[in-house]
C-alpha cells in the first residue's frame, strides 16, 4: 500500500472518530437566531467537533421540501458544482460552476490534510470547472431547456454583476470584465483584469462575490479571511475579511467595511437602500458559538474579526489582542444560527409571493462544526422599515436524510424574472425553482393563457403539483 493511501485511510478513520465522539449541543438552535442570540461561554478542546453530513446526492424521485403553499422543481440538472446565480435582465440565468482553486499552503501539516478530507466528505473536492453556464427557459415552463457554456477558462469564479454592457466576474484572485450583448449565449472575447484580489497558495476563504450599486457607478466585493481566527498570522490577513468598494470611473478601490470573517451574499435592502451581507463566523469554540449573521454594512465600520465576535466578545485565542479595535466593533443586526454556513442572500422585491416582500432569502450551506447539524436549508427573514422584524421561516428544507446524509447543500439564491426563487445546490448539482402552487410553471395563472375562443371548449386547470418525497 502507498503512503498516500495509508494517510487517507488514517485520516478517514480520524474523521469518523471525531464525528462519533462529538458531544451534542444542549441548546436549541433557535437560541442562536434573531437580534439577541444566546452566547454561552466558549468551549475549547484539543479536537474540535466534527460532524460532517456526507454528500450523497439526490436519490431518484426525491427533492427538497418547500414551505406550505409552494412547489419545487428542477430548473436545471447535471451541472458541475453550481455555487452562485445571477439573473440577467432578459431572464437568462447565469450559474458559476466552481470549486476551490489549488491552495497547497492551506493543506500543509496534519491539520490541513484532515481538513481536506473533511471537505471531500462534504462534497467539495473536485477540480473546479472554472466556467459560467447560461440557462434559458424560452417556453416559460420553469425548466431551462437551453444550457450553454457562457464563459470558460476562469479561475474559481463566483460573483457576477452586469453594469450596462459590461459583465464583471469575481475570480478567486481578480475582478474581471467582459463585453456583454443582450441575448448572447456565449462570450468569446478575452476578458480584462480590473483589480487584483487576494489569492495565492494560502487562500483559505476563496470565494469572492461582487455586486453593483443601483447607480452602476461602484462595485462592492467580498473577501474572506485567510484562516479561522488568524492562526496563520495577521500578516496573512492583509486585504482580507472585508468588503471592498471599487469606483468604476476612477479605477480606485478602498476598504468599505472590515472585521467580517467571511462575507458572501450581498444585496440592497429595498426599504432602506442599505447594503446588507451575510457572514460566516468563526469555528472551534463549541456547538453553540459563534452564530453566523445578517447585517447592514456601514461605511468605515469594523465588525470584530478576529479579535472579537458578535460585537465586543473577546476571542482570547487571538494573539496579540487589539483592545482599541474591539472597542469599535459593531454588533451585527441579526443572528442566523450557529455554524449554519449562511452564504446566499437576496432581498425579495417581486410580486409573485407577497409573503416574502422586502425580506431576506438566505441559503444556508450547512454545518461541519456542530452536533446536531444546523443549516442545510433556505430561510426567509421578514423585514419592516428596513430592519429584521421576526423569526426566520423555512422556505426550502429536506436537504438532509433521516440518517444525516446530505442529499444536497444550498448556496446561492436568486429571484427569476417571474418572481420564482432559484437555489443553487452544489451537492445535488441542480438549480431548484420554488413557486406558488396553483400557477403555471412560469407563474402566469393558466386562465390568463387560454384564449377566449378556446376557453369554452376546455376546462381551466393548473399544472399538477410536484410530489415531495424527501424529508
Amino acid at each position: 500500500m502507498s503512503a498516500q493511501f495509508l494517510l487517507s485511510l488514517a485520516g478517514a478513520a480520524i474523521v469518523l472518530a471525531f464525528t462519533g465522539c462529538a458531544s451534542p449541543s444542549r441548546s436549541p438552535i433557535t437560541d442562536s437566531y434573531g437580534p439577541q442570540p444566546h452566547l454561552p461561554e466558549p468551549k475549547s478542546s484539543l479536537f474540535p467537533t466534527v460532524n460532517i453530513a456526507p454528500a450523497k446526492g439526490w436519490p431518484a424521485g426525491t427533492m427538497p421540501t418547500p414551505a406550505p403553499g409552494l412547489k419545487v422543481q428542477a430548473f436545471a440538472k447535471e451541472l458541475e458544482h453550481p455555487r452562485w446565480l445571477y439573473v440577467l435582465p432578459n431572464g437568462d440565468v447565469l450559474v458559476a460552476e466552481t470549486d476551490a482553486p489549488p491552495k497547497p499552503d492551506d493543506s500543509k501539516g496534519f491539520r490541513g490534510k484532515i481538513m481536506k478530507l473533511l471537505m471531500k466528505r462534504a462534497g467539495s473536492s473536485h477540480p473546479s470547472a472554472n466556467r459560467i453556464r447560461l440557462l434559458r427557459d424560452s417556453n416559460g415552463d420553469g425548466v431551462a431547456e437551453q444550457k450553454t457554456v457562457f464563459l470558460q477558462n476562469l479561475n474559481s469564479p463566483f460573483g457576477m454583476a452586469l453594469v450596462g454592457n459590461t459583465l464583471y466576474v469575481a475570480n478567486t484572485d481578480a475582478l474581471m470584465r467582459f463585453p456583454y450583448q443582450k441575448g448572447a449565449t456565449q462570450i468569446t472575447a478575452v476578458g480584462s483584469k480590473v483589480l487584483d484580489l487576494p489569492g495565492g497558495s494560502l487562500n483559505h476563504h476563496w470565494t469572492k462575490n461582487v455586486i453593483a450599486n443601483p447607480a452602476g457607478s461602484k462595485l462592492y466585493i467580498t473577501v474572506g479571511s485567510n484562516s479561522n481566527v488568524a492562526e496563520n498570522g495577521l500578516d496573512q490577513e492583509t486585504g482580507r475579511a472585508l468588503i471592498m468598494e471599487f469606483d468604476i470611473a476612477s479605477g480606485k478601490a478602498r476598504s468599505f467595511a472590515t472585521g467580517l470573517r467571511n462575507p458572501n451574499g450581498m444585496d440592497w435592502q429595498p426599504q432602506s437602500g442599505m447594503l446588507w451581507t451575510v457572514v460566516n463566523e468563526r469555528d472551534e469554540i463549541g456547538n453553540d458559538l459563534v452564530p453566523d449573521y445578517l447585517t447592514s454594512v456601514k461605511d468605515g465600520a469594523f465588525y470584530g474579526w478576529p479579535y472579537s465576535y458578535y460585537g465586543q466578545h473577546v476571542d482570547t485565542r487571538v494573539k496579540p489582542q487589539n483592545p482599541e479595535l474591539v472597542a469599535r466593533a459593531i454588533k451585527p443586526d441579526y443572528a442566523l444560527g450557529n455554524h449554519t454556513a449562511s452564504l446566499g442572500l437576496t432581498f425579495y422585491t417581486a410580486q409573485l409571493m407577497p409573503q416574502y416582500r422586502s425580506g431576506a432569502l438566505i441559503g444556508q450551506h450547512g454545518s461541519w462544526n456542530r452536533k446536531p447539524h444546523s443549516g442545510y436549508k433556505v430561510i426567509f427573514v421578514p423585514f419592516q422599515n428596513g430592519q429584521p422584524s421576526g423569526q426566520p421561516q423555512d422556505v426550502l428544507s429536506g436537504f438532509l436524510s433521516n440518517k444525516g446524509d446530505a442529499f444536497g447543500r444550498p448556496v446561492g439564491v436568486a429571484v427569476d424574472r417571474s418572481g420564482a426563487i432559484l437555489v443553487a445546490d452544489d451537492v445535488g448539482n441542480i438549480i431548484w425553482r420554488v413557486s406558488p402552487i396553483g400557477t403555471m410553471m412560469d407563474n402566469r395563472p393558466i386562465n390568463k393563457m387560454i384564449s377566449p375562443a378556446s376557453a369554452s371548449q376546455q376546462p381551466v386547470s393548473s399544472q399538477p403539483d410536484v410530489e415531495q418525497a424527501a424529508k
